[in-house]
């Protein structure tokens, strides 16, 4: 899964970097413009790698629960997802939706992936909606990782019933 560097949160983070180190400037007899640019572009290499560490590590942990789910069947045209808001802490959530098809109670791993309006991936999370009974459905709300900026989107990434 590959995550493209752009999109609004890593935009806004690099902008409050440089706001940041511009504001050195004044304050730093020894600053020239280079040094203070080179300290800028560190700075912005920096964030840019701790997004796409963040990114990497909710990824990885998405695979070790989807790998854990025994004997599941893809599930992904019957779960839906409600319309992403932000909790009180600033997350990102979502209502997830499983219809139970089958003729016994199921439980769903799904994996929610909060993109930009671009498309980039911002964060990725696996819910359980768990025993929910044959015929019936279940809810359950997946909560991005951390706070994320600007307009959220979610996708079902993997879904399966076991």
């Amino acid at each position: 899964m590959a995550w493209h560097r752009g999109g609004t949160a890593l935009t806004a983070v690099v902008a409050a970097a440089l706001t940041a180190l511009t504001g050195l400037t004044g304050c730093s007899d020894n600053s020239s413009p280079s040094s203070v640019a080179s300290r800028a572009a560190s700075a912005v290499a920096s964030v840019g790698a701790q997004a796409t560490a963040a990114i990497a590590s909710a990824t990885a942990e998405a695979g070790h629960r989807l790998d854990e789910v025994k004997n599941g069947v893809d599930a992904k045209d019957a779960v839906h997802l409600g319309t992403p808001t932000t909790d009180s802490a600033g997350r990102s959530t979502v209502e997830v939706t499983a219809d139970n098809t089958a003729g016994s109670a199921k439980s769903f791993a799904v994996q929610v992936e909060f993109k930009d309006t671009g498309g980039n991936l911002l964060d990725t999370v696996v819910v359980t909606v768990s025993d929910v009974p044959a015929g019936k459905s279940g809810t359950a709300t997946a909560r991005s990782n951390r706070k994320l900026s600007g307009d959220v989107k979610a996708e079902t990434g993997t879904a399966l019933r076991y």
